[in-house]
Protein backbone atom coordinates (compact mmCIF):
# COMPACT_ATOMS: atom_id res chain seq x y z
CA UNK A 1 0.00 0.00 0.00
CA UNK A 2 1.37 3.51 -0.70
CA UNK A 3 1.47 6.13 1.30
CA UNK A 4 -1.26 7.89 -0.50
CA UNK A 5 -3.62 4.44 0.12
CA UNK A 6 -2.71 5.18 3.61
CA UNK A 7 -3.98 8.43 4.26
CA UNK A 8 -6.74 7.66 2.40
CA UNK A 9 -7.78 4.40 3.81
CA UNK A 10 -6.91 5.83 7.57
CA UNK A 11 -9.76 9.36 6.72
CA UNK A 12 -11.98 6.97 5.18
CA UNK A 13 -12.10 5.39 8.43
CA UNK A 14 -12.20 8.11 10.34
CA UNK A 15 -15.11 9.24 8.29
CA UNK A 16 -17.03 5.65 9.11
CA UNK A 17 -16.64 6.22 12.92
CA UNK A 18 -18.07 10.03 12.61
CA UNK A 19 -21.11 8.59 10.83
CA UNK A 20 -21.62 5.65 13.28
CA UNK A 21 -21.52 8.10 16.58
CA UNK A 22 -23.98 10.57 14.62
CA UNK A 23 -26.23 7.42 13.88
CA UNK A 24 -26.37 5.56 17.16
CA UNK A 25 -26.61 9.26 19.12
CA UNK A 26 -29.99 10.62 20.19
CA UNK A 27 -28.95 13.92 20.62
CA UNK A 28 -29.58 15.75 17.78
CA UNK A 29 -26.70 18.58 18.28
CA UNK A 30 -24.16 15.35 18.76
CA UNK A 31 -25.74 14.14 15.59
CA UNK A 32 -24.81 17.53 13.57
CA UNK A 33 -21.48 18.12 14.99
CA UNK A 34 -20.39 14.40 14.06
CA UNK A 35 -21.75 15.05 10.58
CA UNK A 36 -20.14 17.87 9.92
CA UNK A 37 -16.87 17.06 10.64
CA UNK A 38 -17.76 13.37 8.27
CA UNK A 39 -18.80 16.05 5.65
CA UNK A 40 -15.89 18.59 6.51
CA UNK A 41 -13.40 15.24 6.14
CA UNK A 42 -14.47 13.92 2.66
CA UNK A 43 -14.79 17.43 0.80
CA UNK A 44 -10.98 18.69 1.80
CA UNK A 45 -9.42 15.52 1.57
CA UNK A 46 -10.31 15.56 -2.48
CA UNK A 47 -8.29 18.66 -2.30
CA UNK A 48 -5.62 18.18 -0.46
CA UNK A 49 -1.84 18.14 -2.44
CA UNK A 50 -1.96 13.67 -2.74
CA UNK A 51 -5.49 13.63 -3.90
CA UNK A 52 -4.60 16.67 -6.45
CA UNK A 53 -1.59 15.13 -8.14
CA UNK A 54 -2.03 14.59 -12.34
CA UNK A 55 -4.48 11.89 -12.85
CA UNK A 56 -2.42 8.32 -12.34
CA UNK A 57 -4.11 5.54 -13.88
CA UNK A 58 -2.66 3.75 -11.08
CA UNK A 59 -5.08 5.29 -8.61
CA UNK A 60 -8.91 4.78 -10.66
CA UNK A 61 -10.38 1.46 -9.97
CA UNK A 62 -14.22 0.13 -10.38
CA UNK A 63 -16.11 -0.58 -7.29
CA UNK A 64 -19.75 -2.58 -7.48
CA UNK A 65 -22.61 -1.90 -5.94
CA UNK A 66 -25.45 -4.09 -5.87
CA UNK A 67 -28.63 -2.20 -5.95
CA UNK A 68 -31.12 -4.97 -6.23
CA UNK A 69 -34.72 -5.29 -7.72
CA UNK A 70 -38.06 -3.54 -7.27
CA UNK A 71 -40.10 -0.98 -7.93
CA UNK A 72 -37.58 1.40 -6.09
CA UNK A 73 -34.25 0.57 -8.10
CA UNK A 74 -33.89 3.38 -9.87
CA UNK A 75 -34.32 5.47 -7.07
CA UNK A 76 -31.51 4.06 -5.40
CA UNK A 77 -29.66 4.13 -8.00
CA UNK A 78 -30.16 8.07 -7.91
CA UNK A 79 -28.60 8.50 -4.73
CA UNK A 80 -25.87 6.42 -5.87
CA UNK A 81 -25.56 8.99 -8.53
CA UNK A 82 -26.18 11.84 -6.84
CA UNK A 83 -23.40 10.91 -4.05
CA UNK A 84 -20.77 9.76 -7.19
CA UNK A 85 -21.22 12.34 -8.83
CA UNK A 86 -20.01 15.52 -6.94
CA UNK A 87 -17.07 13.20 -5.34
CA UNK A 88 -15.50 12.47 -8.88
CA UNK A 89 -17.37 9.32 -9.60
CA UNK A 90 -19.11 8.16 -12.67
CA UNK A 91 -21.76 5.62 -12.75
CA UNK A 92 -22.87 2.95 -15.03
CA UNK A 93 -25.31 -0.21 -14.05
CA UNK A 94 -26.65 -3.30 -15.79
CA UNK A 95 -29.03 -5.59 -14.99
CA UNK A 96 -28.21 -9.45 -14.01
CA UNK A 97 -29.79 -12.39 -12.81
CA UNK A 98 -29.73 -10.75 -8.83
CA UNK A 99 -30.85 -7.56 -9.46
CA UNK A 100 -29.43 -4.16 -10.62
CA UNK A 101 -25.81 -3.95 -10.68
CA UNK A 102 -23.84 -0.30 -10.46
CA UNK A 103 -20.44 -0.03 -11.27
CA UNK A 104 -18.57 3.19 -9.96
CA UNK A 105 -15.29 4.26 -11.94
CA UNK A 106 -13.02 6.77 -9.77
CA UNK A 107 -10.07 7.45 -7.99
CA UNK A 108 -9.95 5.02 -5.13
CA UNK A 109 -10.28 7.81 -2.32
CA UNK A 110 -12.95 9.08 -3.66
CA UNK A 111 -14.70 5.13 -4.15
CA UNK A 112 -14.12 5.13 -0.38
CA UNK A 113 -15.95 8.37 0.56
CA UNK A 114 -19.20 7.45 -2.01
CA UNK A 115 -18.96 4.08 -0.23
CA UNK A 116 -19.23 5.62 3.06
CA UNK A 117 -21.76 8.31 2.22
CA UNK A 118 -23.84 5.81 -0.11
CA UNK A 119 -23.88 3.54 3.03
CA UNK A 120 -25.26 5.66 5.17
CA UNK A 121 -27.19 8.51 2.79
CA UNK A 122 -29.20 5.57 1.73
CA UNK A 123 -30.55 4.09 5.20
CA UNK A 124 -31.83 7.84 6.11
CA UNK A 125 -33.38 7.57 2.87
CA UNK A 126 -34.96 4.53 3.44
CA UNK A 127 -35.91 5.22 7.03
CA UNK A 128 -37.99 8.08 5.79
CA UNK A 129 -39.74 6.66 3.05
CA UNK A 130 -40.73 3.90 5.45
CA UNK A 131 -42.31 6.40 7.24
CA UNK A 132 -44.65 7.49 4.14
CA UNK A 133 -48.21 6.25 3.67
CA UNK A 134 -50.91 6.58 1.65
CA UNK A 135 -54.67 5.00 1.12
CA UNK A 136 -53.82 2.13 -0.80
CA UNK A 137 -50.39 -0.34 -1.22
CA UNK A 138 -50.39 0.79 -4.60
CA UNK A 139 -50.65 4.67 -3.56
CA UNK A 140 -47.96 3.82 -1.11
CA UNK A 141 -45.77 2.36 -3.22
CA UNK A 142 -45.73 5.32 -5.98
CA UNK A 143 -45.31 8.27 -3.24
CA UNK A 144 -42.20 6.77 -1.33
CA UNK A 145 -40.29 6.10 -4.87
CA UNK A 146 -41.59 9.60 -5.69
CA UNK A 147 -40.20 10.64 -2.33
CA UNK A 148 -36.84 9.28 -2.92
CA UNK A 149 -36.36 10.59 -6.30
CA UNK A 150 -36.82 13.92 -4.64
CA UNK A 151 -34.62 13.06 -1.64
CA UNK A 152 -31.69 12.11 -3.93
CA UNK A 153 -31.83 15.02 -5.76
CA UNK A 154 -31.57 17.62 -2.85
CA UNK A 155 -28.46 15.66 -1.69
CA UNK A 156 -27.13 15.84 -4.87
CA UNK A 157 -27.81 19.53 -4.97
CA UNK A 158 -26.27 20.21 -1.19
CA UNK A 159 -23.12 18.18 -1.91
CA UNK A 160 -22.37 19.73 -5.05
CA UNK A 161 -22.56 23.30 -2.90
CA UNK A 162 -20.21 21.42 -0.20
CA UNK A 163 -17.87 20.55 -3.02
CA UNK A 164 -17.87 23.86 -4.56
CA UNK A 165 -17.11 26.02 -1.13
CA UNK A 166 -14.66 23.17 -0.41
CA UNK A 167 -13.45 24.51 -3.67
CA UNK A 168 -13.32 28.42 -3.24
CA UNK A 169 -11.82 28.11 0.65
CA UNK A 170 -8.70 26.11 -0.77
CA UNK A 171 -7.79 28.16 -3.85
CA UNK A 172 -10.86 28.80 -5.81
CA UNK A 173 -10.79 29.04 -9.05
CA UNK A 174 -6.94 27.75 -9.36
CA UNK A 175 -8.32 23.72 -8.50
CA UNK A 176 -10.97 23.69 -11.26
CA UNK A 177 -8.34 22.68 -14.21
CA UNK A 178 -6.85 20.05 -11.92
CA UNK A 179 -10.55 18.91 -10.88
CA UNK A 180 -11.52 18.83 -14.91
CA UNK A 181 -8.37 16.42 -15.02
CA UNK A 182 -8.97 14.25 -12.99
CA UNK A 183 -13.19 14.30 -13.91
CA UNK A 184 -11.96 13.51 -17.41
CA UNK A 185 -9.46 10.30 -16.52
CA UNK A 186 -12.09 8.91 -14.73
CA UNK A 187 -14.73 9.05 -17.82
CA UNK A 188 -11.42 7.76 -20.63
CA UNK A 189 -10.85 5.18 -17.74
CA UNK A 190 -14.66 4.02 -17.75
CA UNK A 191 -14.69 3.83 -21.58
CA UNK A 192 -11.62 1.59 -21.60
CA UNK A 193 -12.61 -0.42 -18.94
CA UNK A 194 -16.17 -0.89 -19.45
CA UNK A 195 -16.56 -0.23 -23.64
CA UNK A 196 -19.06 1.69 -25.64
CA UNK A 197 -22.02 3.16 -22.48
CA UNK A 198 -25.47 4.01 -23.81
CA UNK A 199 -27.65 6.77 -21.78
CA UNK A 200 -30.62 4.67 -19.76
CA UNK A 201 -34.02 5.35 -20.48
CA UNK A 202 -35.92 7.99 -18.38
CA UNK A 203 -36.96 6.60 -15.30
CA UNK A 204 -40.99 6.61 -15.04
CA UNK A 205 -42.59 9.78 -14.22
CA UNK A 206 -42.58 10.39 -10.41
CA UNK A 207 -45.42 12.87 -8.40
CA UNK A 208 -44.48 16.52 -7.68
CA UNK A 209 -45.93 16.63 -4.15
CA UNK A 210 -43.83 13.38 -3.33
CA UNK A 211 -40.89 14.85 -4.99
CA UNK A 212 -40.90 17.81 -2.73
CA UNK A 213 -41.45 16.24 0.14
CA UNK A 214 -38.53 13.97 0.10
CA UNK A 215 -36.45 16.99 -1.04
CA UNK A 216 -37.43 18.33 2.58
CA UNK A 217 -36.85 15.53 4.21
CA UNK A 218 -33.15 15.33 2.49
CA UNK A 219 -32.60 18.99 3.76
CA UNK A 220 -33.40 17.65 7.25
CA UNK A 221 -31.18 15.52 6.96
CA UNK A 222 -27.80 17.43 5.39
CA UNK A 223 -24.65 15.98 5.77
CA UNK A 224 -23.80 18.67 7.99
CA UNK A 225 -26.64 18.54 10.22
CA UNK A 226 -27.70 15.18 9.99
CA UNK A 227 -30.90 14.37 12.05
CA UNK A 228 -30.49 10.73 12.69
CA UNK A 229 -32.59 7.92 14.55
CA UNK A 230 -34.01 4.22 14.92
CA UNK A 231 -34.02 2.84 11.23
CA UNK A 232 -36.58 0.86 10.12
CA UNK A 233 -35.80 -0.68 6.38
CA UNK A 234 -38.32 -0.25 3.37
CA UNK A 235 -39.56 -3.26 1.46
CA UNK A 236 -38.26 -4.09 -2.11
CA UNK A 237 -40.99 -2.51 -3.49
CA UNK A 238 -42.10 -5.81 -5.09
Amino acid sequence: MTSNDSAAASIAERVRKLLAMAERTTNPDEADAFSAKAAELIARHRLTPEALRPPDPDQLALREVVIGRGAYVRARLALLVAVATPHGGFVTFRSTDAGTVATVCGHRSDLDAIAVLYTSLLAQMSTRAAQQHRATGAATQRWRRSFMFGFAHQIEEMLRRAHANAVADASGDDLLPVLRARDAAVREFASHELGPIVTARRAAPVGADAVRSGRAAANDVDIGRSRLGGRRAIGSGR
